[in-house]
Order: C-alpha cells, then sequence, then structure tokens
C-alpha cells in the first residue's frame, strides 16, 4: 500500500511539473511559454564592461534552468529589459585609527518585466544589492568573483519578483 502511495505522488508531481503548474523553485509562469531577455544597458558613472553581459546571460540561464520556459532572443510572451544605473564602492565600516577596514560594492539594477500572458503582472522595479569586502584587498583582483556574486544575489531577487511574488 505504501508503495502505491509514494508512486502515485511521484506520479503527480511529475505531471504537474511537465505541465508548468508546479516547479522545484515554488515558480508560477502562468501559461507563459517562451522568456527573452533584452541586452542590459549600462548607465552607472563606473562601467564594468562585463556586467551588462553577464546580468543578461546570468537572468538567461536562470529562467532556463529554473522554468519550464524555453528562450527566445525577442518577443517572448514574458520580457525582461533593463538598465544598470549604480556600481559604486564605498566605505563600508571605519576603525577606530579613522581608516576603512571595509569596503562595500553596490549594484542597482532597473528591470522592466512584461507579461504578455498577464499584464497584472507587469512591473518596472529597481533591485540593489551588495557585498562587503576587507579594505586592504585590492579590488581589480577580486572584482569579477565580488561582482558575480552581487549579480547572482540580484538575479534571485529578480526572479523571484517576476515568479515567486515576493
Amino acid at each position: 500500500m505504501k508503495n502505491i502511495i509514494v508512486v502515485s505522488i511521484f506520479t503527480i508531481t511529475f505531471l504537474l511539473s511537465g505541465c508548468g503548474i508546479y516547479s522545484h523553485t515554488g515558480a508560477s509562469v502562468g501559461d507563459a511559454e517562451t522568456v527573452s531577455v533584452a541586452y542590459i544597458t549600462n548607465m552607472a558613472s563606473i562601467v564594468n564592461p562585463l556586467l551588462s553581459q553577464n546580468m543578461a546571460e546570468k537572468l538567461r540561464q536562470k529562467f532556463v534552468n529554473e522554468t519550464p520556459l524555453k528562450l527566445v532572443s525577442n518577443e517572448g510572451d514574458l520580457t525582461f529589459s533593463g538598465k544598470i544605473l549604480t556600481y559604486d564602492i564605498k566605505p563600508a565600516a571605519v576603525q577606530g585609527n579613522q581608516t576603512n577596514a571595509l569596503n562595500r560594492l553596490t549594484i542597482s539594477i532597473e528591470i522592466v518585466f512584461e507579461n504578455k500572458k498577464a499584464a497584472d503582472k507587469n512591473f518596472t522595479k529597481t533591485f540593489t544589492n551588495n557585498i562587503d569586502f576587507n579594505a586592504t584587498d585590492n579590488f581589480q583582483t577580486k572584482e569579477a568573483e565580488l561582482s558575480g556574486k552581487v549579480v547572482d544575489m540580484l538575479v534571485q531577487d529578480i526572479f523571484n519578483a517576476a515568479f515567486i511574488n515576493w
């Protein structure tokens, strides 16, 4: 009897995930079948030349890997576009001798999300995230790693806003 219940639960879960109703990430895509991510424009005063491309690519990977959506180059049922607004490095903590102990890398991005299947889900939002690092570290040698971590956090925030309604 136990085996029948386990097999039934597994079968139902498998069927529902194939229909796009359920996803292991909790993402809900409704009747959308395709997604497109436009080039992310970099409007920040400090420009990391790879940031736009990395942001767009990580968004694409996240959507393909964690939803049943198919990636298309443009005009998807769901479309994402945006611009990087901020890429800043500022002191985050000062020691007693007035020297900087930590620096903070902050990235802000404005995302425009359009859902052609459910217009009430559309949004334009600014997402901001940051990471602190030791002020004695050479930023240029750690920039790719640090910006990659912030981009990962931003991608998760964007994913949550679009598909999990956080």
